[in-house]
């Protein structure tokens, strides 16, 4: 990519990191709980992503300094600590948003006629999900790249398959199959969109990719503004079609298989022209397609910014070395480690719960952080009291849904979350634990620190004395 880029690259970066792999990853989780009214549960959803969005470029405008929503805590909160939770939980969000795409690429690779779900009694899908990590891990390592001009290809060729999906699926079920578009009315005056709108929600990440790579952007502040405003209605519009033509199409498939069910709808749709099969080849390649360039993409921007962490001190030295070029090696390894594991052992409900949570909290505390800034002239204050209230009401009532429906996907939900908190507490608060760390327990870490010293010492002469 250029040194810098400018609307038209903004644009396709929003759009790649949303569309990329998303709708393919959550549709059939979120269609399973509101079915005909999923594509109301995304534009509710796309609504809050747009008030959020609001948030970060109207604090982006105003603020002194340069890098999403880490950055605006520190700025206008003065809170380290906090800052650096918000980052490690946007971290642990890249990481849930990765294991989701890694799980979707092995549910379509497995989808193909011939492939079995398992070899000698070993489950397929969780084997395909850590070697197409394991994958995109190593091109990180070795430094592949997509130039500005393909990457724009690229999104373009992902959006230009799902546009004609939804555009020719519209045209199917109305003039062609004559079946009447059912669009779920009697639910949406229910909970029931809503709970699909808060699991929808990682759908809705890609577009604050851009907030922390500003160096690289001509006249930053607005062409991520217009970016933001461009790209979030666009996924919308694509994710309302292709949720109404699948649910519409494939009702069976969401029930039974629902990881595949965009390419059973593809199936039917072409096979009124006897290329049924062909229909759910091109759907399921692409799939495999853009969920693992959203692995590879995702990897990369969670790496970059897991070395702004390190660089801020919001994160230990060991995970990065923030004076290398690029992406450091170890960072790489180390998120595709946790992200293998957590693909392989957690279920895709259970993932695109945890990651959608993560987000929903980060984008629910900046739009509270813009409502805070409100006296200024720059800030209108209801997008952030949308952004806020929605988002942060999207959270009880997705764990409420996971806690009924479930309960194994609740606990481990809640376990994970707890365990990344508490872990983020023991390492922000540690200088605050050494100083209430008792005199005497002192002692004795400095007393046996020396003493193993000192054995060192001793053995390296024997191995001296040996040598001579």
């Amino acid at each position: 990519m250029s040194e810098e880029f400018g609307l038209t690259e903004a644009v396709s970066i929003a759009l790649g990191g949303m569309i990329g792999g998303g709708i393919y990853a959550v549709l059939g989780v979120v269609a399973q709980i509101s079915m005909y009214a999923t594509w109301f549960g995304f534009a509710v959803a796309g609504v809050v992503a747009m008030c959020a969005g609001y948030s970060f470029n109207a604090l982006n405008r105003v603020g002194d300094q340069r890098g999403g929503a880490v950055s605006f805590v520190q700025e206008f909160v003065g809170n380290s600590t906090l800052a650096g939770m918000i980052g490690w939980s946007l971290l642990f969000g890249y990481v849930g948003s990765i294991a989701m795409y890694a799980f979707a690429f092995a549910e379509f690779a497995i989808g193909f006629e011939g492939v079995p779900d398992d070899v000698g009694g070993v489950p397929l899908r969780p084997v395909v999900s850590v070697l197409a990590v394991a994958l995109f891990v190593v091109l990180n390592v070795a430094g592949a790249r997509i130039t500005g001009s393909a990457e724009n290809v690229l999104v373009a060729a992902k959006i230009g398959v799902l546009v004609a999906f939804g555009v020719w699926g519209l045209a199917y079920l109305g003039p062609v199959s004559e079946r009447a578009v059912q669009f779920g009315t009697g639910q949406l005056t229910g909970v029931t969109p809503i709970v699909a709108a808060a699991i929808s929600f990682v759908a809705f990440q890609g577009w604050q990719l851009l907030f922390y790579d500003q160096e690289r952007v001509e006249n930053p502040t607005e062409t991520i503004r217009k970016a933001v405003y461009i790209s979030i209605p666009v996924a919308v519009a694509i994710y309302v079609m292709v949720a109404l033509v699948t649910t519409n199409l494939a009702p069976e498939a969401i029930q039974q298989r629902p990881h595949v069910a965009l390419a059973d709808a593809a199936s039917a749709m072409l096979s009124y022209f006897g290329f049924g099969s062909l229909g759910f080849l091109i759907i399921s390649g692409s799939a495999l397609f853009s969920t693992g360039s959203a692995i590879n993409a995702t990897l990369f921007s969670a790496g970059h910014f897991a070395k702004k962490l390190v660089s801020g001190d919001l994160l230990p030295d060991q995970i990065a070395d923030s004076q290398a070029d690029g992406v450091p090696a170890k960072t790489v390894l180390v998120l595709g480690g946790i992200t293998a594991a957590f693909t392989a052992w957690g279920s895709l409900n259970a993932i695109t719960s945890f990651a959608s949570l993560a987000f929903i909290l980060v984008f629910g505390g900046t739009s509270l952080l813009a409502l805070r800034e409100r006296d200024r002239a720059e800030i209108n204050p209801l997008p952030p009291v949308v952004g806020a209230v929605g988002a942060l009401g999207f959270a009880p009532l997705m764990l409420r849904n996971l806690y009924t429906r479930k309960p194994e996907t609740f606990w481990m939900v809640l376990v994970v979350g707890a365990f990344v908190v508490g872990v983020e507490l023991l390492y922000f608060e540690r200088g605050e634990l050494e100083d209430h760390v008792p005199e005497g327990v002192e002692k004795e870490v400095e007393y046996v620190e020396e003493a193993v010293e000192a054995e060192v010492r001793t053995a390296e002469d024997v191995v001296e004395d040996d040598e001579s």
